[in-house]
């Protein structure tokens, strides 16, 4: 049997793969995966709270009973991480929010409770930002998660804690959630994968705002393949969530694999509507132009997004004054600022600001159907700016435009958001001081199939996946050959 060090840097298709010829057992996982999280997370914060016990048991109920091991998206007993705004049944579970830093849930979440039946053991919960709100991973519960790359620089929000998780090894798969960039902005951060699947294609609940489809649940990993894995035992029709879709006859571990290059693909550096740094810039250009190594055809080439920022601010703000009304009604002092500012912003709205901001969405639709007609993929940063002070709790300026609130930096992602398509976010390259960046990848409505395929086939172009996991490292200790990459 491998060791420790050797089983959390394999891949987790290899882990999967040694459970089902049963070289490796779900405990040994389990252990593995505590020994590791012992080891690193003190100087990054991403692992707050373990259920060691809960998953011991889970181990060696799998191990007694290894049923479904042929199935398409079974895990075979490997540990990983659910983000802390998941329910986990009796397991703490706080949001990241003082008011429910007690709180432990008698149910999991759909997403959960699926992964778990698929042969997924929860090692623990990872940080989370207040309820998600701000592209930063702190809360007064848990306090800071830090970026292991540089400790001194923030992991991105609101999936911060599975980002730095996957990064540092602690786990294999991390469960991760997204609205303006919440899944999309940590994996850039870290340098890992994430993908924001289409609204439906994982079902969540069962609380909540059951016809939304803005925030989506999605897998994620350390490479392409990986991201197929868990997305695998995600999906599938729940009479609980109405929009949930059926599985797919074939499954997006094998659509990775099979690494088909699309034939035309769209970049833009900015998609219109965003500042982006110049390193950003450059280094997505070059990580999209390599696609032309594969045969295919890379233009410049943008959907118009003109006014997509405002209407998802909109509709946005007015999610969390129908999610949060009754919190904000009885525990105003306990949230934080920028929840209030989301809250008391959708209170403000009136009939004809959510209208139009409805009419431009179904407008943009109408664009991204024609957009896909003559291309397959569009491709822009994951974010406008690699990975900041933690100091910083929001990007407030970018190449001299400054923003007016915390939300406006995240424009790559949130117009994204609205198309209601898949998005990617893969490794891009690092800047001259060694701080990772993303890029966006695309794909056509209902296309993670697709998507996974081609975006495999860039990850192997750009070799970048290998240089994960990582130990955290303080500012000034960047590897060199990392700045060459």
């Amino acid at each position: 049997m491998a060791g420790n060090d050797e089983l959390i840097r394999l891949t987790a298709c290899a882990v999967v793969d040694l459970l089902s010829l049963r070289e490796v057992s779900p405990l040994d996982l389990v252990e593995a995966s505590l020994a590791r999280i012992e080891a690193v997370d003190g100087p990054v914060n991403a692992m707050v709270t373990l259920c060691a016990e809960r998953a011991r048991d889970q181990a060696r109920r799998i191990m007694a009973s290894p049923a479904s091991r042929d199935d398409v998206g079974w895990l075979g007993g490997l540990p990983l991480a659910v983000k802390d705004l998941n329910d986990l049944a009796g397991v703490r579970t706080t949001y990241g929010s003082p008011i429910f830093a007690d709180h432990v849930p008698a149910r999991s979440d759909i997403m959960v409770e699926r992964l778990e039946s698929h042969g997924g053991i929860p090692i623990g919960k990872s940080n989370t930002p207040e309820f998600g709100a701000g592209a930063n991973t702190f809360n007064e519960v848990f306090g800071d998660t830090l970026n292991p790359w540089n400790t001194t620089l923030n992991a991105g929000g609101s999936s911060g804690g599975s980002a730095v998780a996957l990064a540092t090894g602690q786990v294999w798969l991390a469960t991760g959630s997204d609205l303006g960039g919440s899944l999309r902005t940590p994996a850039s951060f870290c340098s890992v994968v994430g993908l924001r699947p289409s609204p439906g294609r994982v079902a969540s609940g069962p609380d909540g705002i059951r016809f939304d489809t803005l925030s989506v649940n999605g897998p994620m990993a350390r490479t392409v393949e990986d991201v197929g894995l868990m997305l695998d035992a995600m999906v599938g029709w729940d009479i609980g969530d109405p929009l949930s879709l059926e599985q797919p006859a074939v499954g997006f571990r094998e659509s990775a694999r099979r690494r088909q290059a699309p034939k035309r693909i769209a970049f833009s550096p900015d998609l219109g509507v965003s500042p982006v740094n110049r390193e950003t810039r450059a280094l997505c250009e070059a990580a999209a132009r390599r696609f032309e190594a594969a045969g295919c055809i890379v233009e410049a080439a943008c959907p118009d997004f003109s006014g997509v920022p405002e209407a998802f601010q909109t509709l946005r703000a007015l999610g969390y004054v129908a999610g949060m009304r009754e919190l904000y009604e009885t525990k105003r002092a306990l949230l934080k600022p920028d929840v209030i500012w989301n809250i008391e912003r959708g209170r403000a709205l009136d009939a004809e600001a959510i209208g139009t901001a409805l009419l431009r969405r179904g407008g943009l639709y109408d664009d991204i159907a024609a957009f896909f007609s003559r291309y397959d993929l569009l491709l822009a940063p994951a974010a406008c700016t690699p990975p900041l002070d933690i100091k910083q709790r929001w990007v407030r300026e970018v190449e001299g435009h400054v923003f007016e609130n915390y939300v406006e930096w995240l424009r790559l992602a949130s117009v994204v958001t609205m198309t209601s398509c898949p998005s990617l976010a893969i490794p891009a390259g690092f800047t001259a001081d060694g701080r990772p960046v993303g890029l966006q990848l695309v794909g056509k409505p209902r296309g993670e199939a697709a998507l996974l395929s081609a975006g495999a086939v860039l990850e192997d172009l750009l070799g970048l996946s290998s240089l994960v996991p990582i130990e955290p490292r303080p500012a000034g200790s960047a590897d060199v050959l990392v700045h060459g990459r």
